[in-house]
């Protein structure tokens, strides 16, 4: 009996001679030829709205899912939480441990942090209402922005509503033609989009080489006006940090500025988790951007710059995502504020997290897991070398109550599909050690299985 999700004679091969080409570059579009104005096919227009479906990459992304469901492959990724999402998250009715929440102190769910967000909705409602510049400040923003200005060590911050959105409009802003912007090439993609919006040149240097960093500020530096370094404190994806003091001294000696993405390592580097300055215990006044996220350790939603007060004022008078967004919602900033006033009394948190991220590497690796260059903090993956590989461990582990979702090609290159593990204050000794054992005896079933990419060419021809 024939399978009906599967295609069948030319159709299957033409899904894996396109599954191989799309392997090869993300950004791959249709090699058809463009239609001329005087084709029909240029010329006819069909009433209605325009139909998105025939977009190449929305057709790409079709042929994804349906190769997807010539193997049984389930969709691991928008699973609905239904509760708070910690060291366990409920998941179809069903308690799961859980590594793929950056509830890195746990403080989401917490009753003080929840009472802020309560009594900041009975005070100010859900809603600013309004951009802040116009009629959206409140009480709570300055609050919380002096509070991250005193925990990053500088004189002040500027809150916004959106992590992504802080990069975008903030380097987007401050950078134009006749600058430069040198950035680690496996920095976060709200990076990249501030960059290109800028119209500043880029150029990447392969990933925690500052000796190639190096060599790019030598021969270019002179060239443009203004020059932006741009890392992460820790990275997204790897788990590893870079070596702050040395792109302090080459900032510095080539008249640079640095930014650093603290979307991961505030609240989980440094004894008391004060970020990556505090753990190399550098001056963080030496730094022109610390960048974060609201999200994380603060529980709530949104980003922020911290810095010199000239540049937060500035920030504050004419960043298009600032002036022309409405203010960050006043119980997201109660929450936030709430937060970073228990990280400052709490920092034994800091310490379990280091813990327990500590626990989870050593056990990962005595597991012969493959963990790259973690450090083995809030972030550590679990590297397959195969997008389908991940996936269908990741689906395995959710079958065994263990929550923690792949990153897959094109998010990173196909031969480092993986899983990434979050790990929290909260997690228990238990949890880490199931997980770990239980992530080994799968992927050695899926090797010795030979599940993946080539697996999907054998089904599609079966």
């Amino acid at each position: 009996m024939t399978d009906a999700r599967k295609p069948s004679g030319t159709k299957r091969d033409k899904l894996v001679a396109n599954l191989r080409a799309g392997h090869k570059s993300a950004r791959q579009r249709s090699t058809a030829p463009a239609a001329s104005p005087s084709t029909p096919a240029a010329s006819a227009h069909k009433p209605g709205a325009f139909d998105f479906s025939e977009l190449a990459p929305v057709r790409q992304l079709r042929m994804h899912r349906a190769a997807a469901d010539m193997i049984g492959l389930d969709n691991p990724f928008f699973q609905p939480h239904e509760g708070v999402a910690g060291a366990t998250s409920v998941l179809h009715g069903t308690e799961h441990d859980n590594f793929s929440s950056y509830n890195y102190l746990g403080l989401t769910g917490d009753p003080r942090v929840n009472a802020a967000a309560e009594a900041a909705i009975r005070t100010y409602g859900t809603s600013a209402s309004a951009s802040r510049v116009v009629a959206g400040e409140r009480p709570v923003h300055g609050a919380l922005e002096a509070a991250l200005a005193r925990l990053h060590g500088v004189e002040d911050a500027v809150v916004m509503v959106s992590g992504h959105a802080t990069n975008v409009t903030t380097i987007g802003h401050l950078l134009g033609e006749g600058d430069l912007v040198l950035t680690d090439a496996l920095v976060h993609n709200s990076i990249s989009e501030g960059a290109r919006l800028s119209g500043a040149a880029r150029k990447n240097f392969p990933h925690d080489d500052l000796d190639a960093l190096e060599k790019l500020l030598i021969d270019n530096r002179h060239r443009y006006e203004n020059v932006l370094i741009a890392v992460e404190g820790i990275y997204s994806m790897d788990g590893d940090f870079p070596d702050l003091p040395r792109l302090i001294r080459l900032k510095q000696e080539f008249g640079a500025w640095l930014l650093v993405d603290e979307a991961h390592s505030f609240g989980v580097l440094g004894k008391t988790g004060k970020g990556i300055a505090e753990h190399f215990g550098i001056d963080p006044n030496t730094v022109e951007m610390w960048m974060g996220t609201l999200s994380k350790t603060l529980s709530a939603c949104g980003g922020y710059i911290a810095g010199s007060k000239a540049l937060c004022d500035y920030l504050r008078a004419t960043a298009p995502g600032f002036v022309f967004s409405v203010g960050l919602a006043p119980p997201l900033a109660a929450a936030a504020l709430a937060s970073a006033e228990i990280l400052e009394q709490e920092p034994e948190r800091v310490a379990r997290l280091a813990a327990n991220g500590q626990r989870f590497l050593t056990r990962a690796r005595a597991a012969g897991l493959d963990t790259g260059n973690s450090a083995g903090y809030s972030v550590i993956p679990v590297i397959v070398g195969d997008s389908i590989g991940a996936a269908t461990l990741s689906n395995r582990l959710l079958k065994r109550r263990i929550n923690a979702l792949p990153i897959v090609f094109p998010a990173v290159a196909e031969k480092s599909a993986r899983l990434r593990f979050f790990i929290t204050s909260e997690h228990s000794d238990a949890q880490i050690d199931r997980a770990v054992a239980a992530t080994a005896e799968e992927l050695a079933l899926l090797r010795e299985q030979n599940v993946g990419f080539g697996s999907l060419v054998k089904s599609a021809r079966d």
